[in-house]
């Protein structure tokens, strides 16, 4: 069986630099996403980029609908790894249901729903799979890429807050029972990142408070991805913890916001 890295959520943005740092490191990579055409064109780039990479693209959906999780689809992708000879070492649950545009006391019931079973879930089926293997070729290692909001609240986003804390229970939780597998779980929480988003709106972006930071600067997608490659191969005595990518936004009880007028 080959060694790989599973990385979710990875044609864009912070799923992107995770991937293209275990692509450098000489990692076999498989990555996922939801729709086929972007999966295909994600991975033609990494291809491009590392042509000496060992990386493979997989299209699927974590949902039927916003109640059901579609287990039977996680369980074709791990069927699919097994006969391609691949096992998945190390599962970085990258993507998110962020939670947009759920107002509290507006919204159905259902768009709470399918975010805590994409974010929460979701993720337990895939940790459920992969630790199953895992426990059979020797352990390995799971990374959540959390967020801070798991710990400050911001407008509007109850359900994201919600499944962040709730994944970090889980994460703990997790870390206590699969220890005896010699399987790690930990969690890197990422604060505001220079997305694709940053880079459309500069105006907004060039007022919103947690941009403030102690450090005076935003994380870039690498900076998330050197976190989750500490847990994944250096942290060998580490579980159940958390690793905190926010610029020191989390420490401070409100942003010092410089006036330049």
């Amino acid at each position: 069986m080959k060694k790989a890295v599973l990385v979710t959520g990875a044609c864009m943005n912070t799923g992107v630099a995770i991937v293209e740092k275990f692509c450098k490191e000489g990692c076999q990579v498989v990555f996922t996403g939801r729709d086929e055409q972007k999966v295909s064109a994600a991975l033609a780039k990494y291809k491009e980029k590392y042509p000496d990479a060992q990386v493979l693209g997989y299209a699927i959906n974590s949902l039927i609908d916003e109640r059901t999780v579609d287990e039977e689809a996680a369980k074709k992708m791990f069927s699919y790894f097994d006969e391609k000879g691949i096992f998945i070492e190390t599962l970085v649950l990258n993507a998110a249901d962020q939670g947009l545009n759920i107002v509290a006391l507006e919204n159905p019931l259902t768009d709470f729903m399918r975010v805590i079973n994409t974010n929460m879930t979701w993720n337990y089926c895939l940790c459920e799979l992969a630790v199953k293997r895992m426990k059979d070729n020797g352990g390995g290692n799971i990374v959540f890429v959390n967020s801070n909001t798991a710990y400050r609240a911001i407008p509007d986003r109850i359900a994201y807050s919600a499944s962040k804390s709730g994944q970090l229970g889980m994460m703990r939780a997790m870390a206590l029972d699969f220890g005896k597998y010699n399987v790690r779980v930990n969690a890197v929480l990422p604060g505001m990142i220079k997305t694709e988003r940053w880079v459309k709106n500069p105006d907004f972006y060039k007022t919103v408070p947690s941009r403030f930071t102690p450090i005076g600067d935003v994380a870039v997608g690498e900076d998330v991805a050197d976190a989750v490659w500490y847990f994944a191969k250096h942290a060998r005595n580490t579980t159940g913890a958390e690793l905190v990518v926010d610029g020191g936004n989390t420490i401070q009880l409100y942003p010092i916001i410089k006036n330049d007028n």
